[in-house]
């Protein structure tokens, strides 16, 4: 029993880490159940942000990311792109931009 604490920099990374993949995952998923709401600007921005999550995604996950960002980019009428990378802080701010833009927050 406790509280359990993060003290290091490195479970400091890795919890932001997770949150910041999971938000995206989670944001991913919703648009991918809203695919007829969305514009080709949306489903590509959707698909820029799977490609930035990518260095970040341990597991099945990373391994899944550019499937998923192709095939927004596909849906989006693009071509793909490079997988560039993008630091945390970044995604977390795209991520909560296009949560806004997309209005899902207000579908729950």
């Amino acid at each position: 029993m406790g509280v359990h604490r993060i003290t290091s920099e490195a479970a400091k990374y890795y919890a932001q880490r997770e949150k910041i993949v999971g938000a995206g995952v989670s944001l991913l998923g919703e648009a991918s159940m809203n695919l007829d709401k969305l514009t080709k600007e949306q489903l590509e921005k959707l698909g820029d942000l799977a490609a930035k999550l990518l260095p970040h995604s341990p597991g099945y996950a990373g391994k899944m990311m550019p499937i998923v960002a192709r095939l927004f980019w596909r849906l989006a009428g693009v071509g793909e792109k490079e997988f560039g990378f993008a630091e945390l802080d970044e995604l977390e701010k795209e991520i909560e931009k296009l949560k806004e833009e997309l209005e899902f927050n207000s579908q729950q």
